[in-house]
């Protein structure tokens, strides 16, 4: 008669032992995330800038900072899907070159709003300007909040030579003249200013 005795790892004992289970699974789930990401770290088109793409001038980067503060990201995207849909409304994809110089990044998936990522050129300071501070007077069916300290508030200067420097460590190619420069391009500077600068940079390498 053959021995039906289970022997080492069987589905028996894996499927009846919880703690097990979970190790194995966190195992699976650990070499499939390495099999998947780790390749991308030497692919050069997730890490080469795609043309026209430049790091973000201080202003603009002041003007990012503002953005993640106030929670832009949780209702505008700033990634285009490869589907015609999405390409009609908002022009060409998005690729992983155009954003190697985001820390973080900015793409989400959240859509409340329209996507951002080539926003950049649409409109005028000014109908930004408009539009931070009162969204309705320019889009009357807009539940996006008005943001009228953004005006009122000066962006931080003093900080942004550190905040350049730490970005040039994880591959931001600042120059020592930039960052010894941004304290004095922001001087006097709102933080309105700063995003309307930010947004104003969105998406032209990819126009």
């Amino acid at each position: 008669m053959a021995n039906n005795k289970s022997t080492g790892l069987s589905h028996e004992a894996i499927e009846t032992n919880n703690f097990l289970m979970i190790v194995l699974i966190l195992i699976v789930l650990l070499f499939g995330g390495l099999v998947e990401i780790v390749p991308l770290f030497f692919q050069k088109s997730t890490t080469q800038p795609i043309e026209g793409v430049k790091p973000l001038t201080a202003l603009q980067l002041a003007g990012r900072d503002v953005y993640v503060r106030e929670g832009c990201y949780n209702c505008h995207s700033q990634m285009i899907r490869p589907f015609r849909a999405e390409t009609l409304r908002y022009g060409p994809y998005s690729v992983a070159g155009e954003s190697v110089y985001d820390h973080p990044f900015q793409w989400g998936s959240k859509r409340t709003g329209p996507d951002l990522a080539r926003v950049g050129g649409r409109y005028s300071d000014e109908w930004h300007r408009i539009h931070l501070l009162n969204p309705r007077d320019v889009v009357p069916e807009s539940n996006m909040p008005a943001y009228p300290w953004l005006g009122k508030s000066a962006v931080d200067a003093a900080s942004m030579p550190a905040h350049m420097k730490a970005l040039r460590t994880v591959g931001v190619p600042y120059t020592d003249a930039q960052i010894a420069a941004s304290t004095d391009e922001l001087k006097g500077k709102t933080e309105i200013e700063a995003v309307i600068a930010y947004l104003q940079g969105l998406g032209l390498a990819r126009k």
